[in-house]
């Protein structure tokens, strides 16, 4: 087997795996302090998990692509193309960007009918009680493990081939940076983080692009690709594709894939805390146009990487400088992801080795928070705060949370190690996933839709289901390759059988065990019962602070006159009036509802156009790519990363330019010894503090779940109106 010499020195994996994890790391930092200094935000058990429940579309959409692009997103959608053709690409983002756009009618309903909640697995309690429970913990977990071991090892496998560095090193420390910045500023770190690596990335793909495209003394153009993957098909034929050509929809393979693709991509969407908790953090405006924008921006992520580098794999095998010229990528490296780096040193050397680095560094890393974010929560809210310590206070649900990112961090390094040690690649990780989660999706979305589905059937369906899914990969794998070894499991049949089996056996088994059974027939406003964590004991210590800070810069010489963050938030929320509240929530209630029949709307008309009137026809037909519609083909993608450009990098800061302007403005009267100035604006403008408005949402949604406004220094398990 050729092996490709690392075109970079380890050291330079050491700088980008550890000094950037802490540049990120102490940007966090810094950006913690600023925050509160300027915007009053105080960073509760509440603030932690759910950043005040008011995030914006753009910031939606931003951490949306970012959670999204794993390394698999890079990695993967390169190696299919470099597999089955320019349909492996279109598969690959069709098949798992249309589950983001889907799952904004889940963040709708979840918005809806359980305003208060932390995680999806509360209401999975709240409604089936612990067993159901303990069932959705189990999928909960394994889709955050199985999402977590892909980053590690397809990413240690990209920065080992670049630099040389171990593996099992990088696999150690590439987490390292992301839980320091996520335990400094909780899901706000994963949405600011994610913005700037979202930034990073869609540049490098449009220098990419642009090379393979544009500038590039090989290639340079849409023709002169064209010309080298029509040669290359004569070279070395696909076998199941249309003519043996690279450049046609028509690919067995590629068929199987999508299918494949799409029911994985449901489990790692819908069972994924991570999505749950950017549906829970965002306002109730921003969760349908947040996930839509951030779906249709993702899909050109891995559509034109795959289109640039996977194809510019494939004509520059035969250069002398491709890294294992004169003979081709093995099936080993295309499973470990090594065709973008390998497209990447051909094309640019070690510019493009440091560019691959990089990209591959912000996927892992803006992934991994998401991932971190929801473990947490699922510790803290459905573990810790459920059955360890149920009255746990806001100080003491942080600290479980931070504890957790630790863990959690450390035992996925140890078990990406185990998996590379095994030879288990990224690309088997990633098809193997349906298998093992995708039965829990169904019966998760109708959890929130349908009032009958009843315990026995949200139980046992999922665990039927997985068991099929089990049984049937392995028994075809025995029955068409006479063994089961790690490479006939990872055949195209029994993956694709594992997997549809598993996500369609609860349509029949959910049926059947709900009437047998008798129907739940549930009552919807159960699910406003979830509370809040309390965050007077936070609020207080917040104060303490203020004062004690304030004591200092008197006795120093400083500003006398005192500003009590927590005095201002409490005075300024309790003195709206309760109509004012109450108009609002209605408000609210009525937004969500006409915002879940655009979302059903809209779900249906993207799954004709991706999945039906987009692909199929060219698949039926076996159309062979002609140059000219080559050309209009890539035109359309580099449009595409435009509009994705606008939507996750420009617009975010449009929305925040308010925000952006009162926090550099503070920074400049801190600078030029103002101080005053800051002070009496935030005196005068209380409504404007990040952490007035973080309880002016809890108010909203307390009156949405039924609450009492004068209770609200109660315990919260007293509060609920029945």
């Amino acid at each position: 087997m050729a092996v490709i010499e690392a075109p970079l020195p380890q050291g330079a994996g050491y700088a980008v795996v550890v000094g950037l994890g802490f540049v990120f790391a102490f940007a966090m930092i810094l950006t913690t302090y600023v925050l509160r200094r300027y915007q009053k935000e105080i960073i509760t058990a509440e603030e932690f998990a759910t950043a005040g429940r008011s995030v914006k579309t753009g910031l939606i959409a931003a951490a949306v692509v970012s959670s999204w692009t794993w390394a698999a997103t890079l990695l993967q959608s390169t190696s299919m193309v470099y597999k089955v053709g320019i349909s492996g690409g279109y598969f690959y983002a069709a098949g798992a960007g249309y589950q983001v756009i889907l799952f904004s009618a889940l963040a709708i309903k979840c918005k809806q009918r359980a305003p208060n909640a932390h995680t999806y697995l509360e209401i999975i309690k709240a409604r089936y009680g612990t067993v159901g429970h303990m069932c959705y913990m189990f999928y909960a977990l394994a889709t955050n493990i199985l999402v977590t071991a892909m980053l590690l090892t397809g990413g240690s496998a990209v920065v080992s081939d670049l630099t040389g560095m171990n593996t099992v090193a990088a696999c150690f420390l590439l987490p390292v940076g992301v839980v320091l910045y996520t335990i400094f500023g909780g899901i706000k770190a994963t949405f600011l983080t994610d913005y700037v690596h979202t930034i990073v990335i869609i540049v490098i793909i449009m220098v990419f692009a642009f090379t393979v495209y544009a500038t590039n003394s090989q290639l340079g153009s849409p023709k002169a690709i064209y010309d080298l993957v029509r040669e290359a098909a004569v070279q070395h034929p696909i076998e199941g594709n249309a003519g043996g050509d690279y450049l046609t929809m028509r690919s067995r393979s590629g068929g199987i894939f999508f299918v494949i693709n799409i029911v994985g991509n449901f489990g790692t969407v819908f069972l994924d805390a991570g999505y749950w908790n950017k549906a829970i953090s965002s306002s109730p405006a921003a969760a349908l146009p947040g996930y839509v924008l951030g779906g249709l921006s993702w899909i050109a992520i891995p559509n034109l990487i795959s289109v640039a580098m996977g194809l510019a794999c494939i004509a520059l095998e035969s250069s002398p400088n491709f890294p294992t010229y004169p003979e081709r990528l093995t099936k080993e490296q295309v499973s470990a992801g090594l065709v973008l780096p390998s497209a990447a040193v051909t094309l640019l050397g070690k510019g493009g080795a440091v560019a691959t680095l990089l990209l591959v560094f912000m996927a892992v890393t803006s992934a991994m928070s998401a991932e971190l974010i929801a473990v947490s929560s699922i510790f803290t809210y459905d573990i810790y705060r459920s059955y360890l310590k149920p009255k746990a206070t806001g100080k003491q649900l942080i600290f479980s949370s931070h504890a957790s990112c630790i863990v959690f961090g450390l035992v996925m390094s140890g078990f990406a190690t185990g998996l590379w040690y095994a030879g288990i690649s990224m690309g088997y990780l990633y098809e193997l996933m349906g298998i093992i989660i995708s039965s829990a999706v169904i019966p998760v979305a109708l959890s929130l839709f349908w009032d009958a589905q009843n315990l026995v059937a949200v139980v046992a369906s999922p665990i039927i289901g997985t068991s099929l899914a089990i049984m049937s990969w392995l028994v075809c794998t025995k029955s068409m390759y006479g063994e089961i070894t790690v490479d006939t499991t990872f055949e195209d049949d029994p993956m694709l059988t594992g997997n549809i089996v598993a996500l369609l056996s609860p349509l029949i088994t959910i049926p059947i065990l709900t009437y047998v059974f008798k129907p739940q027939n549930f009552d919807w406003e159960i699910l406003k019962t979830i509370t809040r964590a309390e965050e007077e004991e936070e609020l207080l210590e917040a104060e303490e602070n203020a004062n004690v800070s304030d004591s200092d810069s008197a006795a120093n010489g400083g500003e006398t006159e005192k500003l009590n963050p927590v005095k201002t938030i409490v005075t300024i929320v309790d003195d709206i009036p309760n109509d004012t509240i109450t108009k609002m929530a209605d408000e609210e209630t009525a937004y969500l509802g006409r915002a879940s029949k655009k979302a059903a709307y809209l779900a249906v008309f993207f799954a004709l156009a991706f999945m039906v009137v987009w692909p199929m026809p060219m698949y039926g037909s076996g159309y062979i790519f002609s140059e000219r519609f080559f050309t209009g083909w890539v035109v359309v993608l580099i449009i595409w990363i435009f509009f994705t450009a606008f939507c996750v990098c420009c617009y975010p800061l449009w929305e925040g330019r308010h925000g952006l302007y009162t926090t550099f403005r503070g920074i400049y009267w801190d600078l030029s010894g103002q101080t005053y100035k800051l002070r009496e604006w935030q005196d005068a403008n209380p409504t404007e503090m990040k952490a007035v408005q973080s309880q002016i949402v809890a108010r909203v949604d307390s009156v949405r779940s039924g609450t009492r406004r004068e209770a609200r220094k109660q315990n919260m398990d007293d509060i609920i109106e029945n």
